[in-house]
């Protein structure tokens, strides 16, 4: 891939690279505000989503090494976007970058191109990712990186692209993921390590944490969400912390993935027995296995709105719609009836009219038993903070303000 990536990005590589012309870390705390973001563009919310959990699976299947990790993959395209702004260079440019814990390289250059200045570092390095429903191509820079006044960050690894598709309104991706999934990804360097990893390794922050707090929201573009790093952020819990390792069964291993059970209900009827699957910021949707899709599908009463490619409830079904719960370490996690609805002051914004009633949940597209069986994404963090511990490999969840809001 990276010698056909080396031919497309000959005749594009100078226009891309201009010349000059929440986890709290205690004292001081150090945090990173982002913005939610509709951007449906061509496919349905559910497509791209699926488009995205499929790039994982066949990557992680496709091209396996001793190691036994992946050596490239992610996502992006998404229909709710996280956006954080990230300077880049001295003087920094400041750049629109996708939050992403399903990858891990971060680049710029979709929007706004590459600007060098006195801290760019070429390398010379060809570098490519392919996600789930685009890529980039460009050359690998070492350049400072300024998230927030405190969190700065010299000599980082990142990303040039000279060409890239499927990345619409915004200018790269700040990949969060575990250092592996670098793997393969730029030519003649082995890993690159994330900004997590620099952030610690300069001594920046205590230990390789992120905090990622999601708000629900009827707008189409707010700044309600926080990326913080170093330690748990406190004032952004309503309970303890509970941790659960990273799973051992791959694919799902080599991402932030977990194991759960999900049930429907008081009665606790099964829709997904415990298995394997991912928790991710760039996915839009709660995906879950074919299998689990169908039997959440019968208790709902919900039918497949074909236009729109989700869920559709009546209103009488949606009175009736009870809780999912999510068993994750050992604890039930309540998902209210209130949370499986998208949002619906933003029906019109996915083609649906104001009046529909549609849920969140949605097929992944392949049945349980694969190793990779559901995606806990954006809609499930907006009700629950979470903690990605690379340290420890260990994802962790807490109860927050927003976890029983009443917004639809």
């Amino acid at each position: 891939m990276l010698v056909y990536a080396s031919l497309l990005l000959s005749a594009a590589l100078i226009a891309a690279v201009p010349s000059p012309p929440v986890v709290q870390v205690r004292e001081p705390k150090v945090t990173l505000p982002f913005v939610g973001r509709l951007n449906v563009t061509g496919r349905t919310v559910a497509e791209i989503d699926r488009a995205r959990a499929a790039s994982h699976l066949a990557r992680a299947s496709a091209q396996p090494n001793q190691s036994g990790k992946r050596q490239s993959l992610d996502a992006t395209n998404q229909a709710v976007d996280y956006i954080a702004e990230v300077g880049v260079g001295s003087p920094p440019t400041t750049y629109s970058l996708l939050i992403d814990t399903g990858s891990s390289n971060t680049w710029v250059g979709a929007g706004r191109a590459y600007v060098r200045t006195s801290t760019s570092q070429a390398t010379g390095d060809l570098t490519e990712v392919t996600y789930g429903s685009g890529f980039f191509i460009g050359t690998e820079f070492f350049d400072t990186v300024t998230l927030a006044e405190d969190l700065v960050i010299t000599n980082q690894g990142i990303g040039a692209a000279a060409i890239s598709q499927g990345f619409d309104g915004v200018d790269g991706i700040l990949g969060i993921g575990p250092t592996d999934l670098t793997e393969g990804t730029v030519d003649g360097i082995s890993l690159i390590p994330t900004v997590t990893d620099s952030l610690f390794s300069q001594g920046t922050i205590p230990e390789k944490v992120v905090g990622v707090f999601f708000a629900p929201t009827t707008e189409l573009s707010i700044t309600n969400g926080e990326l913080s790093f170093g330690t748990i952020d406190d004032t952004k819990a309503t309970s303890d912390v509970v941790f659960t390792p990273i799973t051992s069964t791959s694919p799902a291993s080599e991402f932030f993935g977990i194991d759960q059970s999900i049930t429907y209900g008081a009665a606790g009827e099964n829709v997904l027995s415990t298995t394997a699957g991912i928790v991710d910021t760039g996915t839009t949707l709660l995906l879950i296995a074919t299998d689990a899709f169908n039997t959440y599908t019968s208790l709902t009463g919900a039918t497949i709105d074909n236009n729109i490619g989700l869920l559709s409830i009546s209103s009488e079904g949606f009175s009736n719609l009870q809780s999912l719960f999510f068993n994750i370490g050992g604890t039930s996690f309540e998902f209210t009836p209130n949370a499986q609805l998208w949002p619906r002051a933003l029906n019109t914004a996915i083609g649906g009219s104001a009046n529909d009633i549609f849920l969140i949940v949605a097929d992944l597209g392949s049945n349980s038993g694969e190793g990779f069986d559901f995606v806990n994404g954006m809609v499930f963090l907006e009700r629950f903070y979470s903690v990605f511990d690379s340290a420890n490999n260990q994802v962790g969840f807490a109860t927050t303000a927003h976890t029983t809001d009443e917004t639809n």
